[in-house]
């Protein structure tokens, strides 16, 4: 990484110089080493290429005031890799061998972690080596795992602007056993209908409501919020369970606010719009308001149209927990 990277660069778009990798053969992890970001050499019969064997993670480091390096929920999301791993009966990777090659690669990269309100972002990458494109009903036993991390800085520096969200009530996001699963096919597979409502609306993305109960967007999880109560969908194996989601519900309570999971459908979200609040959770924006939602040809405002109070102090509130500024839950917070 050079010193002259814009710090408006898309998410996710710098990596920095180093990688950790390791090897999936003859049964065992191999010992990981780091490695300049480049090319990896794979065969183009690998099972990841032809049979979707491939999954991945996503969560931040953040420098504190103390110049410390913190990584959030580091566990949580390590934990949610080898669940990937098995769903997909990828060589399931061992949790401490990951954690050593998380640490090694922001020990190596330590400069490159901006101050806040930027962070390092890590993206652990699973996927299937085995060379055989006769395989599509039998799992991988060659794998790589891959460590990269990525400078990022603050998601709202331009100004946070309400989304536009389009309601899809006929398409699923993925296969229902798959939503849990963070794969990138399941991220495919919600690009087109994204895309199309970015033409056809002017959306910025789409909220998957298969038979009229709300779910989630392609890449984010879906709150409806209003003074002192939250409620989202309770989980299940049709979508993704995010951390930043679980984050958010488990500091609620002592703001002030009702935690609800269940099932709700798109009627019940356009009542609650009319004077509550929306939002998408995930880890690049924590939190973004929804001004807009889209049903057919009708569009419905949510709340004012910009962005609620609710959200931003629930962001606020959580952000300040990442960044030191405030106390974090035991185990939440690993320093590096």
């Amino acid at each position: 990484m050079t010193s002259t990277t814009p710090q408006n660069a898309p998410f996710g778009s710098i990596l920095t110089d180093v990688m950790a990798i390791t090897w999936y053969r003859k049964g065992a992890w191999q010992p990981h080493a780091l490695k300049a970001v480049g090319p990896i050499e794979i065969h183009p019969a690998a099972h990841a290429l032809h049979y979707g064997s491939e999954c991945f993670e996503g969560f931040k480091a953040y420098k504190w005031a103390d110049g410390s390096v913190n990584v959030f929920r580091m566990d949580r999301h390590i934990a949610r890799l080898r669940q990937s791993a098995r769903s997909l009966v990828l060589p399931e990777p061992d949790a401490v061998q990951v954690e050593e090659m998380v640490r090694e690669v922001i020990d190596r990269c330590r400069a490159a972690v901006p101050d806040a309100p930027g962070a390092l972002y890590l993206r652990p990458l699973l996927f299937g080596t085995m060379p055989n494109i006769g395989a599509a009903s039998t799992p991988t036993d060659e794998a790589c795992l891959v460590v990269l991390a990525s400078p990022v800085w603050d998601y709202f520096a331009g100004g946070g602007k309400a989304l536009r969200i389009y309601i899809e009530e006929e398409a699923t996001r993925c296969a229902s056993h798959l939503g849990v699963v963070k794969t990138g096919g399941n991220y495919a597979a919600a690009l087109g209908p994204t895309l199309a409502a970015r033409r056809g609306h002017q959306a910025d993305q789409v909220l998957f409501c298969p038979r009229g109960e709300v779910q989630e967007t392609g890449a984010a999880n879906f709150f409806a919020i209003r003074d002192g109560h939250l409620l989202t969908r309770g989980l299940d194996s049709s979508f993704l369970h995010g951390v930043t989601r679980d984050s958010l519900l488990a500091i609620a309570p002592a703001l002030g606010y009702r935690v609800e999971e269940r099932i709700f459908t798109v009627d019940e979200l356009l009542a609650w719009a009319k004077t509550g609040e929306a939002a998408l959770s995930g880890t690049a924006a924590v939190l973004s308001g929804v001004g807009t939602l889209i049903r057919g040809s009708a569009e419905h405002r949510v709340g004012s149209g910009a962005i609620g109070a609710n959200t931003q102090r629930l962001r606020a509130a959580l952000v300040a927990i990442q960044q030191g500024a405030a106390a974090a839950p035991e185990g939440w917070l690993t320093r590096v």
